[in-house]
């Protein structure tokens, strides 16, 4: 991996890292804002895997779907299967509670949000142990 590439991928894993520690900064601050630490729950989670697909020369989609970002990687590392289960909890999270239906503005649960949490966080975490330290965030 060049330079031009570590640079790349770093600066994804700092978006990550700010994603999940803005999350878990209001889940603990401002329970008031549980719909937003959801979605940066997610938001945490996409850009690791994207930072590790960027980092195996694959196009990354424009998606939010974290499954199908996983099954990318898998052909470079199998051990993103432990994690399909989080993409599945965390993918929805960019959407469910961003937008109010007509009828209702749906809010997640303190317990859905502290589970994102911890989801995003061993995406985030098996995405550094597998990548080169310099290209973690500093």
């Amino acid at each position: 991996m060049g330079a031009d590439l570590h640079s790349i991928v770093q600066a994804w894993l700092i978006r990550a890292r700010n994603d999940l520690a803005l999350a878990e900064f209001t889940f603990q601050q401002r329970n008031d804002l549980l719909d937003t630490a959801a979605y940066h729950c997610q938001q945490a989670a996409e850009k690791a895997v994207k930072a590790f697909v960027v980092s195996q020369n694959i196009q990354v989609p424009k998606t939010h779907d974290i499954r199908r970002l996983i099954q990318q990687a898998l052909a470079a590392k199998p051990g993103f299967t432990l994690y399909l289960t989080d993409a599945d909890l965390l993918t929805p999270l960019a959407t469910e509670f961003r937008y109010p239906s007509d009828d209702e503005a749906p809010m997640p649960s303190f317990v859905q949000v502290q589970e994102a949490i911890a989801a995003a966080r061993r995406i985030y975490e098996f995405v550094l142990s597998v990548l080169p330290a310099e290209t973690h965030p500093v």
